[in-house]
């Protein structure tokens, strides 16, 4: 069974109360049961993790590289200004997909510009939580493909 991770990035842990108008009113508990659950539809094994500190989350996906097969990453702000998640992601050869909630491109001129997307498979934003689904129906394709 194929694994994948995905990580949420600085305040996603307040999902449900933070900016409903941009974010939704879902909670972070619900939205990462509604992952979880699709991924096992799918024949995936699927974990979550967030944390609001950037080396914790350049941590975890040096230890993906072990131990998972692809990582789904909504990377918050750090989207815009982290060459070091940008440099863990090219480093640990596995695929990972860019993921967020609101349409950066829509939004304020600092959030149109990714430092991650070029080192990423794809980018999926703008359809809330689920931007995240369709990363997970994307890498489940990927590996399909890969065999």
């Amino acid at each position: 069974m194929k694994r994948i991770l995905v990580i949420h990035g600085p305040n996603l842990n307040l999902l449900g109360e933070r900016e409903p108008g941009v974010y939704g009113t879902d909670t972070f508990d619900s939205i990462n049961c509604e992952i979880v659950s699709l991924a096992e539809k799918k024949g995936l094994h699927c974990e979550v993790f967030q944390s609001n500190h950037e080396g914790e989350i350049i941590d975890r996906l040096h230890a993906a590289r072990k131990d998972f097969d692809g990582v789904i990453l909504n990377a918050g702000a750090y989207t815009h200004y982290s060459s070091a998640i940008r440099d863990a992601i090219a480093a640990i050869r596995i695929p990972v997909i860019e993921v967020h909630l609101s349409n950066i491109h829509a939004r304020d001129e600092f959030r149109h510009t990714s430092v991650i997307a070029p080192v990423c498979v794809g980018q999926i934003a703008g359809f809330g939580k689920h931007s995240y689904f369709l990363a997970v129906e994307a890498m489940k394709e990927m590996f399909d493909d890969a065999r």
